[in-house]
């Protein structure tokens, strides 16, 4: 197993994104291992970026899973190619063409068998690959290690033919200009080539028109070579995925990196982890290029210069010494300073900028305080640490309380990290109660004219900003832009100007932070004594609060997509309930004999959910939530926030 921490040996649970390496058939297999629960969101995001290729597990009992549906749609947003294996087909209730179907429904993926199962549930022994017709059977014995491949067991033989047209006639639609295989699977299937069916396959997969899906239960080891064998054959390598899209670091033209050893160096950060042995370690995808050890690389974000003390492959928290990674690997760099996650890294000849990666907004924020004041320290060393590694885990401070708040992801994403400072850092804290992290943002464009004058004996301050501001496309986040002309801002205090309306979005006006504005600096003054950067920092932030005063400010809230698993007979506790906590029901359906209730809920209606849902359902009924949107509140409560 890849869980290395100690709260996912506790939990049972996959937390953090875990590389190896692997070499199987004469190939080199660069594995991340991602959690599959929504709070954890985070690490598939940041994974999904940099693989070229994911094998999608499914659970051959329940099938497609609420956060299924989110990691589905996360891949398809990289355009990341993808094979299927559906795991624990020796469970209780597996049924292997179920799973399938729910993936063609509710993924609306091309979800084709390459295998069909030899028994199910305690009596699954195997599976027949519907390439070769051959069966093989796996030796309990030795944890699925040993197999024997033998005919096809009779009773399948006439099911397992007509699994293998349908797989061929789905490959047909993937080169609809290669006539002469369209005419072997019409006149004569028996004929195609082993061969030649894995390169229409490979094909179909690097072309994100196929996903293969094959069978096993992983714990025994059974079909987890031939899942191997799928990738070796069927997925891209970095070569497949040809030229990779950047931007000129100055000019902001497109350009194509060759992935290639021979090329300048050109990789993305995609993970910061703090190592108790060898400390901050940077993961980093290369995507052209070698990565030598003591190497002198610019990051091109900030552009800064770095330099790689060490590198290091990773088998989940093990580690090995490495001389240089190359195209397609990847690598953990010790000595990396300033990089953060989303970073671009390259070589200082060719600088240039690799598309940025998306992090969610948190839904879920609580205050934080050290037990003691000797933890104070302390405490602000662990939470800058912690946010640092994951995105998502936001730190600020109430400029009216002066409490250091967290958000994150939801209650055990908190509760993780809560923990790991006691673990990790040896951090005693207090939390408070769990509390909406709501957003701001304003609906319609104004302006500001802004003077910050102080005059008080000697040098004063002195600044002067004109912004506009209008509302920016929904959950494109921030944008600040400068069109100072001909000098009447200086162009060193523009840098202070922007430090100041950053600062301003991040606090808001209605004590939230706003988000989906777009900033432009357009004119303002100086004075050659009196202005300073701080000057400039104030009054930045002043213009900013002003101009969104003038443009109808309003909070948002996050909305949860809350999928209820109940037992019939009572669906009309369940959605009267959900009704009353502001919910939209968006959907019905029935499997196995349990209803599933699809609605979308505010998440501050949402707390205390689970004793409710046991009460009304007598303890039979479960849900799953996850972040959807922000929405505006209704006007009597954004009233009601803001009196608190």
């Amino acid at each position: 197993t890849m869980d290395w921490m100690e709260q996912e040996k506790e939990r049972g649970i996959t937390i953090t994104s875990a590389a190896t390496t692997v070499f199987w058939d004469g190939s080199k297999i660069n594995i991340i291992d991602t959690p599959g629960h929504v709070d954890f969101t985070i690490e598939v995001e940041r994974s999904l970026r940099v693989l070229d290729g994911a094998v999608a597990v499914f659970c051959a009992v329940a099938g497609v899973q609420p956060q299924s549906e989110t990691v589905w749609k996360q891949a398809d947003r990289y355009g990341v190619p993808r094979i299927a294996f559906v795991n624990k087909m020796d469970r209780t209730g597996a049924d292997f063409f179920s799973a399938v179907q729910s993936m063609r429904e509710k993924l609306h993926a091309n979800a084709v068998p390459v295998h069909c199962p030899i028994g199910a549930e305690r009596e699954f022994l195997g599976m027949v690959d519907l390439i070769t017709m051959r069966a093989y059977i796996f030796n309990d014995e030795t944890m699925g290690a040993k197999w024997v491949e033998e005919d096809i067991p009779a009773d399948l033989v006439d099911k397992c033919k007509e699994m293998r047209y349908q797989l061929l006639e789905e490959l047909t639609m993937i080169d609809e200009g290669d006539e002469e295989f369209m005419m072997q699977v019409l006149e004569s299937p028996d004929s195609i080539s082993e061969d030649k069916i894995h390169a229409v396959i490979r094909k179909g997969v690097i072309a994100n028109k196929i996903n293969p899906v094959l069978c096993g239960t992983a714990f025994k080891n059974k079909g987890v070579q031939q899942i191997l064998n799928a990738i070796v054959r069927w997925m891209p390598s970095p070569l497949d995925r040809g030229q990779i899209k950047a931007f000129h670091r100055d000019s902001h033209e497109e350009m194509l990196l060759k992935p290639d050893d021979n090329e300048p160096f050109a990789g993305l950060a995609f993970k910061i982890m703090t190592d108790p042995y060898v400390g901050r370690l940077t993961f980093v995808r290369i995507y052209s290029g070698t990565l030598e050890k003591g190497s002198q690389i610019i990051n091109s974000t900030k552009d800064s210069k770095e330099r790689v003390s060490r590198l290091i492959e990773m088998h989940a928290n093990q580690r090995k010494e490495k001389d240089a990674f190359f195209t397609g690997d990847i690598a953990a760099c010790i000595g990396l300073k300033e990089v953060t996650t989303g970073d671009t890294l390259c070589h200082a000849d060719k600088p240039l900028i690799l598309e940025k990666m998306v992090f969610p907004e948190p839904v879920i924020s609580m205050a934080i305080e050290p037990h003691s004041k000797a933890d104070r320290e302390q405490l602000a060393n662990a939470l800058g640490a912690l946010s640092e590694e994951d995105p998502t885990f936001r730190v600020s401070t109430n400029e009216e309380t002066g409490q250091t708040i967290i958000a994150g992801m939801g209650e055990l994403h908190l509760d993780v990290l809560i923990d790991r400072m006691l673990r990790e850092f040896k951090v005693q804290a207090k939390v408070g109660k769990p509390q909406v992290a709501y957003r701001e943002t304003i609906i319609k464009a104004a302006s500001s004219q802004t003077k910050f004058v102080k005059q008080s004996g000697g040098r004063g301050q002195y600044a002067h900003v004109e912004l506009e501001i209008e509302p920016n496309e929904r959950g494109k986040g921030n944008e600040v832009v400068s069109k100072i002309v001909g000098g009447v801002i200086p162009k060193e205090y523009i840098p202070s100007v922007i430090k100041g309306v950053e600062a301003a979005l991040a606090s808001g006006v209605l004590g939230y932070p706003l988000v989906d504005v777009k900033v432009s600096i357009v004119y303002g003054s100086y004075h050659e004594v009196d202005s300073s950067d701080i000057a400039f920092q104030i009054c930045g932030s002043m213009a900013l609060k002003d101009a969104v005063n003038k443009a109808m400010p309003i909070i948002l809230e996050p909305i949860m997509k809350v999928d209820i698993f109940t037992p019939e007979g009572a669906i009309g506790d369940v959605i009267g309930d959900l009704n009353r906590r502001r919910g939209k029901i968006s959907g019905q359906e029935t499997a196995k004999g349990t209803a599933i209730v699809h609605a979308e809920v505010p998440l501050s209606e949402m707390f205390g959910y689970t004793m409710t849902l046991r009460t009304i359902t007598s303890g039979r009924a479960t849900f799953a939530m996850e972040f959807a949107y922000f929405e505006p509140v209704p006007k009597k409560i954004q009233e009601d926030i803001t009196k608190r």
